[in-house]
């Protein structure tokens, strides 16, 4: 036998031990703490969902989860952090809805978000909410939308940033009504939030959980709910769909992943043990109470929904000549 044809033998020969040594890891999984990704700043409605359910999440599995925070780029830092992770399931990401939004917005992407990235489930989903201050003289859908048509481009929003949530939900908006507003970004929801009821700015989009307590008080207007139903957090406030613009509907939505290569027999453990977290009483009702909506699903739906909201922001980027700058 010639020396590579010896190479090679001896390489087949360890293949089978190889492939052994990784099933054996995958059974025994979890050995050690997974740490859970989140690609934004804490208290983001990100974080906040990844902190919620962490702890029955690491129940279910039998092991351990720590939350890591790794902020940047629109998301992009950490789930690219995640996409080169190595791939047996001891780290993993949490991302919203921006992940089928980040490929159109992003000129240069770190990482290709269907090919580098298996998905685990989809986690919840959550509402934003229409707002205006108390100086913006429309009570409701319609007259806003009166307002709007009379003063074209005259009225503002203030969002978390260039191709956060709170942006493209407004888009979405001016895209579907066929109305201008004057964008105005923020660094973060909380200081756009802020401005709005200031009156620096006219309205906003923010997340329903944080805008209630400042609809209660009385220092903001509701005008509508971004989802496809009312909530239970304001049940008196229409969606924006039933008010008047009935093809509008918005909705945040969260998405935990691996790395692509992750044995399918982790990303299946990840699954079945999230979706026991997610589908137990007390769970679910302290996450409504916060404003998620949990969802639990299969691999291949959350993978589903994933591709099929990429081409119709893509769609509405590209007509609006949106960009992250």
């Amino acid at each position: 036998m010639n020396k590579r044809n010896f190479i090679f033998s001896a390489v087949i020969s360890v293949l089978p031990l190889l492939g052994g040594l990784s099933n054996a890891a995958a059974q025994n999984y979890p050995e050690k703490v997974i740490k859970l990704v989140v690609p934004y700043a804490p208290g983001g409605s990100a974080d906040i969902a990844a902190r919620m359910i962490s702890e029955e999440w690491a129940k279910a599995l039998g092991g351990n989860m720590i939350i890591e925070n790794k902020g940047g780029a629109g998301g992009n830092i950490g789930v690219d952090m995640v996409a080169k992770a190595p791939a047996d399931g001891y780290t993993i990401g949490l991302q919203t809805v921006s992940l089928a939004i980040n490929p159109a917005l992003t000129a240069k992407m770190p990482y290709d978000t269907l090919k580098d990235l298996a998905p685990i489930g989809m986690v919840a989903s959550s509402q934003h909410i229409l707002v205006v201050n108390n100086n913006v003289k429309a009570n409701n859908l319609k007259e806003l939308l009166a307002l709007l048509k009379s003063q074209p481009g005259k009225l503002s929003y203030g969002s978390a940033g260039p191709g956060s949530t709170f942006h493209m939900s407004a888009e979405l908006f001016k895209a579907v009504s066929s109305l201008p507003i004057l964008h105005i970004p923020y660094r973060g929801g909380g200081p756009a939030l802020v401005d709005t009821i200031g009156g620096q700015v006219d309205m906003s989009f923010p997340v329903l959980s944080a805008a209630k307590e400042h609809v209660n008080a009385g220092k903001l207007r509701a005008v509508g709910v971004t989802g496809s139903k009312r909530s239970a957090l304001l049940p008196n406030v229409p969606t924006i769909a039933e008010a008047g613009l009935p093809k509008y509907n918005f909705e945040t939505w969260f998405i935990v992943f691996a790395p692509a290569a992750t044995p399918k027999l982790i990303i299946e453990k990840l699954n079945t043990a999230l979706n026991q977290a997610l589908n137990k009483s007390a769970l679910k009702e302290r996450m409504v109470k916060d404003g998620f909506e949990p969802i639990p699903s299969t691999p291949a739906a959350a993978r589903s929904r994933l591709e099929s909201e990429m081409p119709m922001w893509a769609k509405l980027i590209k007509e609006r000549g949106i960009t992250a700058d």
